[in-house]
């Protein structure tokens, strides 16, 4: 796919490629993994000012996102992302295989500092949620501090720099600039711009309050490094942008995958597979992509948790941004609910007109709909402008364009931006591509299941 970048998305770029130091604090669906990579490809091939770059996101989104990003833009095809994962044996290895960007999940960055230790190979790092960095006595942090002076260029990479307030901002600012903005200390930042509550009787921990005036001065500090956008400001056309968003399955998963898929589709004869046999295999299919499926029994069996893992990763990524969650199976609604709980969050099902008022109200922050029970009629325009796909309607365009117009329509006031996750090399793919061809779904996806079934029969 040719890019050709918006105004805004180049200017971002040129400002990856001039600031040693950047908080490129854009909002989910503004491209920030294409816009990173092309400025890595600039540093890198033509002004030869980078030689290894490394990423350090969420685990799903280092597996998956920043290789598959690379792998669709044209001008991005000859890079080669390696991905830090895995065991410690495969870790090490990763280190020493050739490449154009290195991915490591967050997780795992202390174990790298340690590894490397004085002989730190990376001159340019990039954050991708920088906001999980904003702890400064987190472990991931003072790794980062340690091998800060032998990093030659920085990125952070954010759509929510500040999601409980502006002191989530000191760490994140203070690995770009060393604290010459916002204080060497949290505790000078605190001096300088906040002031100490007054302590309730019994409370066991302090707290602070912005002074009067300090935002203004915070902002003023930081504004020459840092780049904040809004997908308000910039997409006013597409006012509708899709995020896929892939899955990769682990190695235990993705085996656990194959056997019962291989299972399934074995139970079928590509030759007398009829629309309805194929619409119960293909739910049969999706339900394994989601991470669990209905035994015989009626009970439910747990495959893998890659999904909702991808999803819970999302959700974080919004920084309380309100989410519009479409599920398909009752038991991924009751895995993603329990998931949810102790996160802090105000999670509802959808059930009839107390929801629809509580959510246009901005009382809810994630709402679990089935589309077919909210596909019509309903406005939810006022609550949000994020949806979540957790699972896609099984070849209804129809179900799938009626549910996103929930958000998208009139009096809409910010783009809608609908997330896909899909399970890569999985029936989520291909029913994906069915409704993004908006030809006649059932027909593609009766070819995309003739060729799993005889696939699998050619592995007999």
């Amino acid at each position: 796919m040719r890019f050709e970048p918006y105004p805004y998305q180049q200017y971002a770029i040129s400002r990856a490629v001039a600031d040693p130091a950047l908080g490129l604090f854009l909002e989910p669906g503004l491209g920030k993994t294409v816009i990173t990579l092309t400025a890595i490809r600039e540093l890198q091939s033509y002004r030869w000012e980078v030689a290894r770059p490394l990423v350090v996101a969420p685990k799903k989104v280092a597996e998956t996102t920043w290789n598959t990003e690379a792998a669709k833009w044209d001008h991005l095809k000859d890079m080669v992302v390696v991905p830090i994962l895995g065991s410690e044996k495969q870790r090490i290895k990763a280190l020493y295989t050739p490449g154009n960007v290195w991915v490591i999940n967050r997780e795992n960055l202390p174990w790298l500092a340690d590894y490397c230790r004085n002989d730190w190979p990376f001159d340019m790092v990039v954050l991708d949620e920088s906001t999980s960095f904003k702890n400064p006595r987190a472990k991931r942090f003072l790794a980062l501090r340690r091998v800060r002076p032998r990093i030659r260029r920085l990125v952070e990479l954010t759509g929510t720099p500040a999601p409980k307030g502006l002191a989530d901002l000191y760490a994140q600012i203070y690995l770009l600039d060393g604290g010459a903005r916002l204080g060497r200390t949290m505790t000078s930042f605190r001096e300088n711009f906040m002031s100490q509550d007054y302590a309730h009787p019994g409370q066991q921990y302090r707290t602070y309050s912005l002074r009067p005036g300090a935002e203004d001065r915070i902002r003023a500090a930081v504004a020459d490094i840092c780049v904040s956008m809004k997908a308000e400001d910039y997409l006013a056309l597409p006012d509708f942008v899709e995020d896929i968003i892939p899955v990769a399955l682990g190695p235990a998963a993705q085996k656990a995958y194959h056997k019962l898929e291989r299972e399934m589709l074995l139970e079928v004869d590509a030759e007398t597979i009829t629309a309805g046999s194929a619409a119960v295999l293909n739910g049969k299919l999706l339900q394994l992509c989601g991470g669990a499926v209905y035994s015989n029994d009626g009970q439910t069996a747990q495959v893998h948790d890659c999904k909702l893992e991808a999803f819970l990763e999302l959700i974080e990524r919004l920084n309380g941004e309100h989410a519009l969650v479409f599920y398909w199976f009752q038991h991924e609604r009751d895995r993603i609910v329990a998931a949810l709980e102790g996160l802090g969050l105000r999670a509802r099902v959808y059930e009839g007109p107390a929801e629809e008022t509580a959510w246009n109200a901005g009382e809810i922050d994630v709402l679990l709909a089935h589309p077919m029970s909210c596909g019509y009629g309903l406005n939810l325009q006022a609550g949000g402008h994020h949806c979540i796909w957790y699972t896609l309607p099984n070849w209804s365009l129809e179900v799938f364009q009626q549910a996103n117009k929930r958000l998208h329509r009139q009096g809409q006031q910010y783009p809608v931006i609908s997330h896909l996750l899909i399970v890569q090399g999985g029936v989520d793919q291909d029913v994906l591509a069915s409704l993004q061809s908006k030809g006649d779904n059932q027909e593609a996806l009766m070819q995309a299941l003739k060729a799993r079934i005889q696939k699998a029969r050619s592995e007999t």
